[in-house]
């Protein structure tokens, strides 16, 4: 036990080449080194365990090598070097700043940086944790930072860049340091296994190498752990032990038991998952990583991006190509919603099993969706649509076949069910119908009344008068006043003439359109093109009917022709009558803002 030392201090890279995974980082400084263009201070910033104090030290030992090799490294053997290796050299100089933050610590750093070093050409000073400084410390330290002595060169390490003073940052060079691969941390550990020889497999290191989340001294600390636990023979198996960390195995059999649209099997196996310790959300967190890695998978080209040994990436691209993207899509939506709804819920079990279920029963719905439609399916969507009103209308063509009967209803312009006339004297145009629109009951010859549509021409002949060569025409009135004025206006302006003319309405009686005109003011959707949004079909008809008169109104008085209003039926609306003093007065100063003003100033109430 005296002489263990833990890996971490035991394999701490003393030179740039066995630096792991920074190779950016060491080929800048090693160049630097050799053209003789050091900067006077350094930041190294990055993630824990990724190496910047140790490149740090390397640096502060190579700089002050007096038989510095061709490649730019330092040779180990001088006499520096040995002061350094052995923690005795006077030419470099540690402070941590999480314990010495104080203004004092900092002056007493820059008493010393006055003194020239007595043996080799730099005096290195190495601050780690750097954003720990108080304020008063940075503000000490920036001075001396700027212009140090030619012999001085500062090195600040720290895992939160954005805590630094950005006059700090501009007086330093800046190295980020990467979060170090799995593959690379992986190679790192079996080397490390080979000289200690230990016994390994190539799927436990990439778990330690995953679980470390790129920090290498983490991993190499879970590497001893799972070494002491197993007696020297890391495999997969005493990892995910060791770690609580959650098989392969399980999720690629949940995978094929949701494919089969097995759910007691599925169940049955979170059962096992819940049994071992393990929690709801880390299981549903680990299926969404499943099932992301099958998506990636599926393409060769994305397939790098499976942070996996090479024994468990040939069984994800086996699974992924017996899985449906579609299904992926879906199963990754419908675990990230459990996810998300997963600390809510009140029963968590629950929250996963229903995501399971829904899962498995995805490749019966997408299979439903694509069966044929059987006849009675078909025979109910012909039936469905005769009946239903349609959205584009056509031109019934007068031809010799279809004028052997008179019309006996008419047919609004817009598509809807026919209906029977009820204002005669509504001006009409060309005969239009909906798609397959069942036929209008017949009516008695005494009360045959004139097809009523609203269109462009200002005439409409007789079926019988074209079917018997009669040319007697009867000339209708067009519904809407003709102009070109486009004169523009305000939306106030068009406002103010809306509550007119539902004014006019309220004293013709006519409460259900007004209880539109009144219920919400129209929209502008583009220039002179205004929608009204109505509660149901019964009072879109009204509007409709009402809609020529309302527009002859508008273009008249705001002078201009190129206003159009246009309906939406939205049925999420509901009309609140005000009965109190209070609610009518609200919602009069809905419509009208100057009542809370003049409330205001005489101070008004209500009785």
């Amino acid at each position: 036990m005296d002489n263990f030392i833990v890996s971490a201090r035991k394999y701490r890279p003393a030179t740039f080449e066995t630096v792991v995974g920074q190779q950016h980082v060491t080929n800048t400084l090693k160049n630097a080194i050799k053209s003789n263009q050091l900067a006077q201070a350094f930041l190294f910033c990055g993630p824990r365990g990724v190496g910047k104090t140790t490149c740090a030290r390397i640096l502060a030992k190579t700089i002050n090598c007096t038989n510095l090799q061709p490649n730019g490294e330092a040779c180990g053997t001088c006499d520096s070097c040995k002061a350094f290796q052995n923690g005795n050299s006077f030419n470099v100089h540690e402070l941590d700043a999480a314990s010495n933050n104080s203004v004092d610590d900092i002056r007493n750093l820059i008493d010393q940086v006055r003194i020239p070093p007595q043996a080799g050409r730099y005096k290195v000073y190495i601050i780690d944790e750097v954003h720990m400084l108080s304020q008063a410390a940075f503000n000490a330290f920036l001075k001396t930072l700027e212009e140090p002595p030619s012999y001085a060169i500062f090195i600040l390490a720290t895992t939160e860049k954005h805590k630094i003073l950005p006059t700090i940052l501009s007086r330093c060079q800046i190295f980020d340091f990467n979060r170090i691969k799995v593959e690379d941390m992986a190679a790192h550990l079996a080397s490390i296994a080979v000289k200690e020889s230990i016994s390994y497999e190539d799927d436990g290191l990439h778990i330690i190498a995953q679980k470390a989340d790129g920090g290498l001294r983490d991993a190499l600390s879970m590497f001893d752990q799972i070494v002491s636990f197993s007696g020297g023979n890391v495999t997969y198996h005493t990892v995910i032990e060791n770690l609580n960390i959650l098989d392969y195995d399980y999720y690629f059999s949940l995978t094929d038991s949701l494919m089969q649209q097995a759910t007691s099997k599925t169940l049955l196996t979170f059962d096992e998952i819940l049994s071992k310790g393990f929690d709801g959300s880390h299981f549903i967190s680990g299926m969404s990583h499943h099932l992301r890695n099958l998506l990636v998978g599926k393409d060769s080209v994305t397939l790098k991006l499976l942070e996996v040994s090479e024994g468990v990436r040939q069984r994800y691209m086996q699974q992924s190509q017996l899985t449906p993207v579609s299904f992926l899509l879906s199963a990754l939506n419908i675990a990230n919603q459990c996810e998300i709804n997963y600390r809510l819920s009140k029963n968590q079990r629950l929250q996963v099993e229903l995501a399971l279920l829904k899962m498995c029963h995805l490749n019966a719905a997408f299979n439903l969706v694509n069966l044929p439609a059987t006849e009675d399916q078909v025979k109910k969507k012909t039936d469905a649509a005769s009946i239903a009103p349609q959205t584009t209308t056509i031109t019934a063509a007068l031809t010799p076949d279809n004028l052997t009967k008179e019309p006996e209803v008419k047919y609004n312009a817009a598509p809807s069910i026919a209906a029977p006339v009820s204002e005669p004297s509504k001006p009409q145009a060309i005969i239009t119908a909906p798609v397959d629109s069942p036929p209008a009951p017949a009516r008695p010859q005494a009360e045959k009344p004139k097809i009523v549509i609203p269109a462009k021409t200002t005439f409409i002949p007789s079926l019988k008068d074209l079917s018997t060569g009669n040319s007697n025409v009867v000339d209708e009135e067009d519904p809407y006043i003709k102009g070109t004025d486009k004169n523009p206006f305000t939306m106030d302006d068009f406002l103010k003439k809306w509550n007119e003319y539902a004014i006019k309405l309220k004293k013709e009686s006519k409460m259900s359109l007004f209880t539109i005109f009144t219920t919400e003011a129209p929209v502008m959707l583009k220039p002179y093109d205004f929608e009204v949004v109505v509660s149901n079909k019964a009072q879109d008809n009204n509007f409709r009917d009402e809609k020529p008169d309302l527009l002859n109104f508008l273009r008249v008085q705001l002078k201009n022709f190129d206003i159009q209003i246009f309906t939406r039926i939205d049925e999420t609306i509901v009309t609140k009558r005000p009965y109190t003093d209070q609610e009518k007065f609200q919602h009069m100063a809905s419509r009208n803002p100057h009542l809370l003003e003049l409330q205001k100033s005489f101070n008004l109430d209500f009785n």
